[in-house]
């Protein structure tokens, strides 16, 4: 364990890559976390919005007693907004945050490789894309590993940290003292798809969908089933609501292109609910209406 409590220490300052509510998320845990953050948007205007998101979210916490002015002042003062990559130069971490799309997170991981300086570590949020095949476009694999924090990041207590076969065991310790030190439970896993949580929870999503389209139960009745028989804070439909069905659908897409499982073969009802953009809450439609 002495490596661990070595390795804390060599995390002063983190980068983060990605804008909305993830990328903000982030960026305060690990502020509230005494690190200084660099948060790095497409655009100033983005980038400035994700401070002020912060901000306000923080004010809401000192107007609740959950934190003082002064720790609202002082996380702050830890967090610099950007719009240029090469602030992330100095960084001794990097999590990106960006789109769940494998070509864009690589074209971003060669990017990295050439900024930040020798000895950062870069990680990944991906809650599904192979770690190892953004590990391998940079020429520091031993020093790429994913720490992928669950939406909303403040309010969730769970890190999975995805060790890719090309991580060295400093940086897995490493990042699992980081995400301590973050206030949060972590747990190490290795480079699958769903990693922990979605590959074991999708299934049971995808099932509940295959219950209503085989008639066997309506849909309210499933949600009322799940969290009065299992203690769930919410059915499954007003889960893959919240989640949004089309990210739903990637992630079963990325769990059945790995394990060939039917479990993971999304329903069709599903795949024709997302075509008709019904996608949940942030369209105000999906298997229930907002």
């Amino acid at each position: 364990m002495g490596s661990y409590g070595l390795a804390m220490a060599e995390i002063r300052k983190v980068g983060v890559l990605g804008s909305g509510i993830m990328g903000s998320g982030l960026a305060e845990v690990i502020a509230r976390a005494g690190y200084d953050v660099v948060v790095r948007s497409r655009s100033q205007a983005s980038a400035d919005a994700m401070v002020a998101s912060i901000d306000k979210g923080l004010t809401k916490a000192v107007e609740r007693g959950k934190a003082t002015e002064d720790e609202k002042a002082a996380i702050l003062s830890r967090i610099s907004a950007t719009d240029h990559i090469g602030q992330v130069a100095d960084c001794d971490l990097v999590i990106e945050s960006v789109v769940e799309d494998l070509a864009i997170k690589k074209a971003l991981f060669v990017e990295l490789e050439q900024i930040v300086k020798p000895g950062g570590i870069l990680a990944t949020n991906t809650s599904t894309l192979p770690v190892v095949e953004l590990a391998m476009v940079t020429k520091r694999p031993e020093l790429v590993c994913g720490i992928h924090f669950f939406n909303p990041a403040p309010a969730m207590k769970l890190v999975e940290v995805i060790r890719p076969i090309t991580a060295a065991d400093d940086t897995i310790a490493t990042a699992l003292a980081f995400a301590t030190q973050c206030g949060k439970d972590a747990v190490e896993v290795a480079d699958r798809a769903g990693f922990i949580v979605n590959a074991l929870l999708f299934p049971y999503l995808n099932n509940a969908v295959r219950m209503v389209e085989n008639g066997t139960a309506a849909l309210e009745d499933i949600d009322t089933a799940m969290k009065g028989g299992c203690n769930f804070p919410m059915g499954p439909f007003a889960l893959l609501d919240l989640v949004g069905l089309d990210t739903s659908l990637a992630i079963l897409d990325a769990l059945y292109a790995e394990f060939r499982d039917p479990n993971y073969a999304a329903v069709p009802l599903l795949r024709r609910m997302v075509a008709a953009g019904h996608l949940g809450r942030k369209t105000k439609r999906g298997f229930f209406s907002y």
